[in-house]
């Protein structure tokens, strides 16, 4: 097992006395994804305003942070793939706000997928471990290929989405003060792609859950609350209707709630959390959720916290991550049309900056983007979720971040 730092082995020590006989054991590369994937500054006040602030991590540095910030790092290289509908516009916004940013990041670009993942892809991901995507159209119907952003997934096992949902500064939300991580698990459920014609006009489609795969996200969901220090895990299921798969993901979810007693935990059915959301959102801090659940509740959030282009996203896995817009909209009605948001994925883009220990660029973009909000003009009033012209936003945020070097 690789060793922590210092500072954080003496954390966990501290743990391991505070839980008594229970051992917590966390492996250092384990530890750089679910710490370095944090978003937005915790404790730090909003800009223009006081308030609960935005959040990091406060524990980057333990958790393998360069002690520069990055600044003088070598050039890493990300794989690229631009997606469909508006996922090329996002992609290039993100791009842009990084290299404004001077970050030390060499792009590669795949733009050789139509409706299925190309062996290229897979290699590029495979051996740069980090990606930076764009959403992918869907198909339906009858004989159709799973869809591609899954294909990219479970080339590299990246078993955790990430989406960090909260109020951002400068944009009319519903609630105040929402500040919501939906941690899903990615790659079984509904999701595990097992569906069949039993007889004609009969369909089946199955369910899979496992102890392994339910256990890790478990694991990752009190690691990173704890890493982040975050107060509270909530485990969303309907295990009331579904008692051996959901009732096997609350297992692990208990299980693991035990080696953590200084993290809250509760459980609550995917219909009363809908409804809470909607209603009192600023109870929730980190949801777990199995697969389907998470995709429509990240929605909801989204929602929330003034539409799909807002949030930023992650999928991460020990062997690397890929880093995208949290709702995963691929916009087909707004595509060429320079309206779509790029919000959300230039945050990921900071997101996947820490995640390679290059923390200072990620600050410049973070801080340019809710500058360039607070400033107004941007956002189409009449459209949730839309711009005015995505094109001279991202000119604001790339003059604004490159200010700031």
């Amino acid at each position: 097992m690789s060793r922590p730092t210092a500072a954080l082995a003496t954390r966990l020590l501290g743990l391991r006395k505070s839980a008594g006989a229970t051992r917590l054991r966390v492996r250092e590369s384990r530890l750089r994804n679910l710490v370095l994937v944090a978003h937005a500054r915790r404790g730090a006040p909003l800009l223009g305003g006081g308030g609960r602030g935005l959040r990091t991590s406060a524990v980057q540095r333990d958790a393998g942070d360069a002690s520069d910030g990055g600044v003088g790092a070598a050039a890493r290289t990300v794989s690229v793939f631009p997606g469909h509908g508006i996922g090329p516009e996002l992609v290039q916004a993100a791009m842009t706000v990084v290299d404004a940013a001077g970050a030390p990041i060499k792009w590669e670009r795949v733009d050789d997928i139509v409706d299925r993942v190309t062996e290229r892809a897979i290699d590029s991901l495979q051996r740069n471990r980090v990606g930076l995507q764009g959403e992918f159209r869907v198909a339906q119907g009858k004989g159709s290929l799973p869809p591609i952003s899954m294909q990219l997934q479970k080339a590299l096992d990246l078993y955790a989405n990430v989406v960090h949902s909260f109020a951002v500064p400068g944009i009319a939300s519903k609630h105040a003060e929402v500040d919501v991580v939906i941690i899903r698990e990615n790659t079984e459920g509904e999701y595990s792609g097992m569906e069949h014609e039993v007889v004609p006009g009969v369909t089946e489609s199955l369910k899979v859950m496992t102890k392994a795969a339910t256990r890790r996200i478990a694991q990752y969901a009190f690691e990173y609350a704890y890493l982040n220090r975050r107060r509270k895990v909530t485990a969303v299921h309907k295990a009331n209707i579904m008692p051996l798969t959901d009732g096997l993901f609350l297992d692990s979810c208990r299980e693991m709630a035990k080696m953590y007693p200084m993290i809250e935990y509760e459980e609550i059915i995917v219909d009363n959390c809908v409804m809470q959301l909607v209603s009192r959102p600023q109870q929730f801090d980190v949801l777990i959720t199995p697969n389907f659940y998470g995709s429509l509740i990240s929605n909801v959030v989204a929602g929330l916290t003034g539409g799909p282009g807002l949030a930023p996203g992650a999928n991460v896995g020990t062997a690397g991550a890929m880093f995208e817009q949290g709702a995963r909209h691929v916009g087909l009605d707004i595509a060429g049309k320079d309206l779509a948001n790029p919000t959300g994925i230039m945050l990921a883009a900071a997101m996947m900056l820490r995640h390679l220990s290059l923390p200072d660029f990620a600050h410049r973009i973070e801080d340019g983007v809710f500058e360039v909000l607070q400033e107004g003009g941007h956002l189409d009033d009449t459209r949730i979720g839309t711009m005015r012209s995505t094109r001279k936003f991202v000119d604001a945020v790339a003059e604004a971040v490159s200010r700031k070097k």
